[in-house]
């Protein structure tokens, strides 16, 4: 009973407290963000000129699944989990997969053409994302055989995309969001940085401060044991004085008295 009664605790801990901790460099502890409205597992679409980037375009925010991640940006960073509605954790850079995507995708979903291509996408359950998402990526199965369902197309040249990610990388580090967020990472970056500095300095004070203190207790203790080596002058020592009357004892026994030698006689 016990048993029963501790795990329907964690259970409701768990649930009411959607925040986890993120195995990755650059995550530390879950982060809370505003929650996106979804209402249940998302069906997702592939973007076309992508190596298995997958986004859910029925939300107002940016949301997309690649490589086992969902990932989302917000306020000019970026957050990755393993859930689509929960276990954010801040990803300290941009994910290599957004600067293939297309800037433009939202109105080429709303208009069904990539490019001037009918796109005849169909959405895929989150189920079969889950289930087939890293064949799909290996095999660069939308790229080869689907064609990302744009109707006779297919991909871009690597020069072409090349040049395309450079391009889309200058507009997002452009974007005001993104500024602002870089300037409070590297303040809090310098402030990390001068942390171990104070701190080295303040042992060091606190270590002169006990050098001083030992040097202020032991000084008293030498001075008061060079006086009792060294009596006034004019003075003898006890042990002096002790050992001057032995020895005139001494002397006073060994020298015979006149009276004894003439009675000698």
């Amino acid at each position: 009973m016990k048993k029963l009664l501790l795990g329907a605790i964690l259970l409701t801990l768990v649930s009411v407290s959607p925040v986890t901790a993120m195995a990755e460099v650059n995550v530390g502890i879950g982060i809370s963000l505003p929650p996106i409205v979804i209402g249940g597992p998302p069906e997702v679409v592939v973007l076309p000129d992508t190596n298995g980037v997958y986004v859910v375009p029925y939300v107002e925010v940016d949301l997309f699944f690649w490589n086992g991640w969902w990932w989302r940006p917000y306020g000019g960073g970026w957050y990755r989990s393993r859930y689509y509605d929960r276990g954010w954790g801040y990803y300290s850079r941009v994910p290599s997969f957004y600067y293939d995507v297309d800037p433009h995708w939202r109105g080429y979903y709303s208009n069904r053409h990539w490019s001037g291509r009918p796109w005849n996408y169909r959405p895929i359950p989150h189920s079969q994302l889950q289930s087939n998402w890293r064949g799909w990526q290996n095999d660069r199965y939308w790229e080869k055989q689907r064609k990302w369902d744009v109707q006779g197309y297919s991909a871009k040249p690597q020069p072409q995309r090349q040049q395309l990610r450079q391009e889309r990388q200058v507009e997002y580090q452009q974007r005001p969001e993104v500024k602002q967020h870089q300037q409070q990472r590297r303040e809090r970056q310098q402030q990390q940085a001068q942390q171990p500095q104070k701190q080295r300095q303040e042992q060091q004070r606190q270590q002169q401060q006990v050098q001083q203190q030992r040097q202020q207790q032991h000084q008293p203790q030498v001075q008061q044991h060079q006086g009792q080596q060294q009596p006034p002058k004019g003075q003898s020592r006890p042990q002096d004085q002790q050992k001057k009357g032995k020895s005139q004892h001494q002397e006073s026994q060994g020298k015979p008295e006149k009276g004894d030698a003439e009675h000698r006689k």
